[in-house]
């Protein structure tokens, strides 16, 4: 079993900027893509931007030139950094993670969710 721990939410104004964190822990033998997603209310849940294990990243349009995905394989842990919020990031962001575990057994896994809040 996979878990996924995000930290790094919190309440900000338009403009600043916010770091969230997702650590990976239990029986992992490899993890593949991880990435971050965001649901606001009484929407569908959104990809946010992924990063692959060499390093290759994608991003929504939405937040390209302000969000940045980075990744700390040795720690099993995916960094959202975002920076010019603006008050329609304000969303629930949640991490995900795929890969194989020890038993050689594929998984994905999704993480609790932190709510992020940009007020105007």
């Amino acid at each position: 079993q996979v878990q996924l721990v995000e930290s790094g939410g919190g309440l900000v104004q338009a403009g600043g900027s916010l770091r969230l964190s997702c650590a990976a822990s239990g029986s992992i033998f490899s993890i593949n893509a991880m990435g971050w997603y965001r649901q606001a209310p009484e929407k569908q849940r959104e990809l946010v931007a992924t990063i692959s294990s060499g390093g290759s990243t994608n991003y929504a349009d939405s937040v390209k030139g302000r969000f940045t995905i980075s990744r700390d394989n040795a720690k099993n842990t995916v960094y959202l950094q975002m920076n010019s919020l603006k008050p329609e990031d304000t969303a629930v962001y949640y991490c995900n993670a795929n890969g194989r575990s020890r038993f050689l057994a594929d998984f994905s896994s999704w993480g609790q969710g932190t709510q992020v809040t940009v007020s105007s």
